[in-house]
């Protein structure tokens, strides 16, 4: 037995409405996390039993392809002409349901879940009536990576001259705000190339600056990512100095720790090699000395023995 179809039915509720208000919300969701698409109809000890819940895309384009995202029925859910792609990806909250609180949560979110979705609440208790609707916009946000920015390696003699500074960050969603900003006057510069591709759903960016090089250079790179209110930044700050710049002179002193610690093992492992081979020689001369001795011992016996007497 085929199971019932439920398009009709979500058609018939623009005929059977009542005079309600549409009441809109905005839901702003990270990739890969869940979101509660809230519908709350203010009222308590609703009888679920003379209650139907739809929840389905608001989205006319979606009309021929498949909208339903999940039903109650009397107090009872039938998703069997749920879309695929919400099996198993919405969950009703029951403990609150008496309570008008109708709300969906939907797991896992995707960029596929980017869209605007219509909770109907309809009472049957005599005829069929929307007593609530609402529409909550869902929109993704995804954080942009920590901004890795590039700076020239400056010489002594660069004040004056164009220098270039890159930045870049990637992997977030929607598009992102770039600033550049003279961390010595907190002024705003403006970039000389700003280039934002798309891949796989979000975007990744590229911001080149290029200004006169002064002796004293702090540069900052901000991207800006508006729907989370998330702003990450990359700092660049380099004095230049006539007796070298200051981490040269804080690398001097280190330098030359390590060289006298390396000179002091040199010289220890000198000692004990020259011990060593002192050692060595004093050995083989002593052992020279007994071998003499020893062969000179018989030969002055045996000779006493041939002595005549």
């Amino acid at each position: 037995m085929k199971p019932p179809r439920y398009g009709f039915l979500l058609l018939l509720l623009h005929i059977l409405k009542a005079d309600t208000v549409l009441e809109k919300k905005n839901v702003i969701s990270k990739l890969g996390d869940n979101a509660t698409l809230s519908c709350i109809f203010n009222k308590n000890n609703l009888e679920l039993k003379n209650l139907r819940l739809y929840w389905q895309i608001a989205d006319d384009s979606y009309q021929e392809k498949c909208s339903v995202v999940h039903i109650l029925m009397s107090g009872q859910e039938d998703n069997r002409n749920q879309c695929i792609r919400f099996k198993d990806r919405t969950q009703l909250f029951w403990d609150r349901l008496e309570h008008g609180d109708f709300s969906l949560l939907l797991l896992n979110v995707s960029q596929s879940d980017r869209n605007t979705y219509k909770c109907i609440v309809q009472n049957t208790t005599e005829y069929s009536k929307v007593i609530y609707q609402a529409e909550v916009v869902l929109s993704l946000a995804v954080s942009y990576s920590q901004p890795i920015l590039s700076g020239p390696i400056r010489n002594s003699d660069s004040t004056g001259e164009e220098v270039t500074f890159n930045c870049r960050s990637g992997n977030g969603y929607p598009k992102p705000n770039v600033y550049w900003i003279n961390k010595v006057n907190n002024s705003r510069l403006s970039p000389s190339e700003t280039i934002i591709s798309h891949d796989n759903g979000t975007f990744n960016v590229f911001s080149t600056l290029k200004v006169k090089a002064t002796s004293n250079m702090q540069i900052e790179c901000s991207i800006e990512n508006e729907m989370l209110k998330e702003n990450l930044s990359a700092n660049y700050t380099q004095q230049k100095k006539s007796n070298g710049s200051a981490s040269e002179r804080d690398e001097k002193p280190e330098k030359k720790g390590r060289g006298a610690q390396a000179a002091g093992i040199i010289g220890i492992v000198f000692v004990i090699g020259l011990l060593t081979g002192l050692i060595c020689w004093l050995w083989r001369r002593r052992s020279s000395n007994l071998v003499s001795y020893r062969d000179v011992q018989p030969r002055e016996y045996q000779g006493g023995l041939n002595s005549p007497v």
